[in-house]
């Protein structure tokens, strides 16, 4: 027995000496394990709103870093249980596990790995998965280095983190959100245990492709926490009688922005490499207001569906059968018909429905029955199955049919005017109709057919941002219909001629000229000979009236073309360029001709509303932003945005962003010491007088001597407040239409028009089966582009506190004769109260003798609404 002692013993010592001698020839080719004290992670990036909500995500690999103590205690002990139970009681290395598993080899029986997770974390951090005991040798030596260089807690974390699960997740917190979709605190006991149990085999156990493995592996890590002590009996029953609920889960999107994701997508590119990019786990908060946002994607989709449905039908995206088929199909005495014709099996409708793409809320569906007043149709539904629709009679009357974009066809009369059978249609989802709505019960409801609208994807595009004039931030961007359908992004890329959106810088620079609200300019026809190509140019109204001598204020509410062009005239071009640039408009993108006063310049929607911010924010040009800062994968702030404010005393106050100015919360200046002031381009006294001129481009209006005026954006008093301000603009021949307004907290501008600029927005006819309220006539900002923009400001602006906008100092008011802008002793309707910069007021007073025929004179406008607004 001693003998044998002493084998051992020298035995023992002989690997001792071994293992020291396989260290020191392995040890200059051990990695070094300081780079586990600052572990990047291979985190994708995700992109989200200002309040938190998820818009997108990029990266391949999915992984949800946490700290252990945001890990649930029965996930560590699930995991301790199967991987490691005497982890924090050995030193890197399991004597007890190895001499298990040496034992087994020499016996030819599996008795279960050595690997420790210290172990493993040597082994996935720093080397291969090769099977040879070189690696093994390494994983050990390694494995004492980092039980020397990080504590218990630091490793299995690191483990819990790295560690593949399955289905590109790495780490617990992904693989919670891929399998089930939820954070890892929300799991249950037998969701634990299924996770617990991927290390083994991520691609063989998983729950989704192999439930039957992953049921009989859970069973096993349930049965180890129960021998560990760390479940009870009824705990470990319950478990193991759970059914196998996983299914594969994507990022959870909160809010569907896909032109804001891509936007910072490549703002992140531009700023880091691909590789810190996709696996660094940025969470970049963009300046996106996700309610803002919502609305904004509603107001471009909405008005684009209503702009092109007025403009006719255009038919069926496929016809499964041909017309004849379907007329025969359709008619009463179907036994014939069915004899000859084969009726469309489901089959083939999945078949054909499965390679037609949704968009937005737009749905493919296969008409199967005409009647009279209702077409009945089938829809995709979950698992490969046909659902029924009912699109009825209202949902589908404003289907006359397509000609041009200036003309429609009659209204139709019955649906089968409109739809055959075998017609392949987008429809949407409406709220149940007729009797329908008035079921209670909800299990009767949900065994009815569905009821929905007839529509069609829009060949017209639009976009629409809203930014904070205080800041530049971005709170609301949309740059088509669909990102699905086209991923340019019209909001930013979009150089569009502005038509009238371009007057109030026009007016601002007359202003800074010695105009003011009050002066007259005469509207009347201009004729221009050009000798050089020897025609003549001849700028005209729209609608082609004229009043003779009006007042500024009027000319621009009124959109009046000529006077633009004589105001240009009197800046004079040169002088007139240099000062648009004066609001981010680039001047050598500007056209050098007097087509300028009427908006042939091309500007994206982001440069307009920027401009358009610095008469709501008092005259100071700020730089639009879409970042607000960017965290790390541990929430440790790397970037944050500073913006320049717009404020005249920034080391004293700040100005109130949007979102802290609501009903709830007025405006009240805070102490703000450190802020960047944005450039003061104009005078506030200049910026307050053009605001009050678009005040009135929506408000102003005179009906006190027919025929009357009233301002071209008089729809946006739907919204019923007077803190805003607004223009139209429409270019030549409806090719764009315009809006931008803003409040004193929030600007936005719409655009629409085609993509091919060739194609301009027609027009439209009476529709009798809609209501009185539609559009009709030819298409121009107030009518296309102002409705998105009054719908988007509906829910902007019912956030905001009603915020007059502030007489500045320096500005008086001084009553004077609405005809002549003369001062004026009256006090009936043939005065108002007019503001002015002070020391540019009227000295002469009016005399009674002309002031009724000039008023007369002005006052010689349409009675009717106002018309098309081309620039030319």
């Amino acid at each position: 027995m001693k003998k044998l002692i002493k084998i051992v013993l020298l035995l023992s010592f002989l690997a001792f000496l071994a293992l020291i001698a396989i260290y020191i020839s392995l040890k200059d080719d051990l990695p070094s394990v300081e780079s586990l004290k600052e572990i990047k992670w291979q985190t994708p990036m995700q992109i989200y709103s200002a309040d938190g909500k998820l818009i997108s995500q990029f990266g391949e690999k999915k992984r949800i870093p946490l700290k252990l103590a945001q890990m649930p205690q029965q996930l560590i002990n699930a995991v301790l249980a199967t991987e490691d139970d005497r982890f924090y009681f050995h030193f890197g290395v399991d004597p007890i596990g190895m001499g298990r598993a040496i034992l087994g080899q020499l016996m030819g029986q599996n008795k279960g790995g050595a690997s420790t997770i210290t172990m493993q974390v040597a082994r996935n951090f720093f080397l291969s998965r090769e099977q040879t005991y070189l690696r093994k040798i390494k994983e050990i030596f390694i494995s004492f280095h980092i039980e020397n260089l990080l504590t218990k807690d630091e490793i299995l974390e690191l483990y819990m983190n790295k560690i593949a699960l399955g289905h590109r997740a790495y780490g617990f917190g992904a693989a919670a959100q891929v399998y089930y979709g939820k954070d890892v605190k929300e799991l249950t006991l037998a969701q634990i245990a299924v996770l617990a149990g991927l290390p083994k085999a991520p691609s063989t156990m998983n729950p989704i492709s192999r439930p039957e493995r992953a049921k009989a592996r859970r069973a096993v890590v349930l049965q180890r926490m129960f021998v560990s002590g760390y479940i009870t009996s009824e705990e470990l029953e319950q478990a193991n009688k759970a059914p196998i609920t996983a299914k594969r889960h994507g990022a959870e999107i909160e809010l569907n922005a896909p032109y804001v994701a891509e936007m910072a997508h490549q703002k992140i590119l531009e700023q880091y490499s691909k590789e810190d990019a996709y696996t660094s786990g940025f969470k970049v908060f963009t300046t996106i207001s996700s309610k803002r946002q919502t609305a904004a994607q509603q107001a471009v989709v909405e008005n684009l569906k209503d702009y092109d449905q007025r403009h006719g039908y255009r038919g069926p995206i496929q016809q499964l059968r041909s017309t004849d088929e379907s007329d025969s199909i359709n008619n009463e005495d179907t036994t014939t018909a069915e004899k000859v014709i084969p009726q469309l099996t489901t089959e083939e409708m999945l078949s054909a429905l499965s390679q037609i793409k949704s968009y937005q809320n737009l749905l493919p569906a296969v008409v199967v029955d005409i009647q009279e007043n209702q077409a009945i149709i089938k829809l995709k539904a979950k698992k490969d199955t046909l659902k029924e629709g009912i699109i009825t009679w209202q949902a589908m009357a404003w289907a006359r049919a397509y000609i041009s974009d200036q003309k429609q066809g009659p209204a139709p009369t019955k649906a089968e005017e409109i739809l055959h059978y075998g017609d392949i249609v987008y429809v949407e989802a409406v709220k149940n109709t007729g009797a329908n709505q008035n079921i209670t019960n909800q299990e009767i409801a949900n065994t009815m057919a569905s009821y929905y609208k007839l529509s069609q994807l829009p060949q017209a595009s639009s976009a629409l941002v809203a930014l904070s004039p205080d800041n530049g931030a971005i709170e609301a961007l949309v740059g088509g219909f669909s990102f699905k359908q086209s991923q340019y992004n019209r909001a930013i890329q979009a150089k569009r001629q502005v038509g009238s959106n371009i007057k109030p810088f026009i007016y601002s620079a007359a202003l800074d000229n010695g105009y003011t609200l009050a002066s007259l300019i005469n509207d009347a026809p201009i004729n221009q000979w050009d000798r050089s190509s020897g025609l003549v140019w001849r700028p005209k109204n729209s609608p082609p009236t004229y009043v003779g001598p009006i007042r500024i204020r009027l000319a621009l509410a009124q959109s009046k073309n000529v006077i633009a062009v004589r105001l240009l005239r009197k800046v004079g071009l040169d002088k007139m360029i240099n000062y648009l640039s004066l609001f981010g408009f680039a001047p050598d993108e500007l056209p050098h001709n007097e087509s300028l006063a009427l908006g042939s310049a091309s500007l994206t929607p982001l440069e307009v509303a920027t401009g358009f911010a610095t008469f709501a924010n008092g005259g100071f040009l700020i730089e639009p932003y879409l970042i607000e800062r960017i965290e790390d994968s541990f929430g440790n702030i790397i970037y944050q945005a500073n913006p320049a404010i717009a404020c005249d005393d920034c080391e004293q106050h700040q100005t109130l962003t949007t979102a802290e100015t609501t009903k709830e919360n007025p405006p009240n200046l805070a102490i703000q010491p450190s802020v960047t002031k944005a450039e003061r381009v104009i005078s506030k006294q200049n910026a307050f007088l053009i605001t009050e001129a678009l005040n009135s481009a929506i408000w102003g209006a005179d009906w006190s001597i027919k025929p009357g005026w009233q301002g071209t954006g008089w729809r946006a008093r739907v919204l019923k407040r007077r803190d805003i301000a607004g223009k139209t603009g429409t270019t030549n021949e409806a090719k764009d239409a315009w809006f931008s307004g803003f409040s004193r907290r929030i600007v936005a501008t719409t655009w629409i028009g085609f993509d091919n600029p060739q194609r301009n927005l027609g027009q439209t006819s009476y529709n009798k089966n809609l209501g009185k309220h539609q559009i009709t006539g030819k298409e121009f900002g107030a009518k296309s582009a102002q409705p998105a923009w009054i719908r988007f400001m509906k829910v902007a602006l019912s956030d905001l506190a009603v915020e007059p906008f502030q007489q500045p100092e320096g500005v008086i008011s001084v009553r004077i004769d609405k005809a002549t802008g003369k001062l004026t002793n009256k006090t009936d309707k043939t005065s108002l109260f007019e503001y002015f910069i002070k020391g540019t007021e009227p000295t002469e007073y009016v005399s009674q003798d002309n002031s009724s025929d000039i008023f007369n004179s002005e006052t010689k406008t349409n009675e009717t609404e106002q018309q098309e607004e081309d620039i030319f």
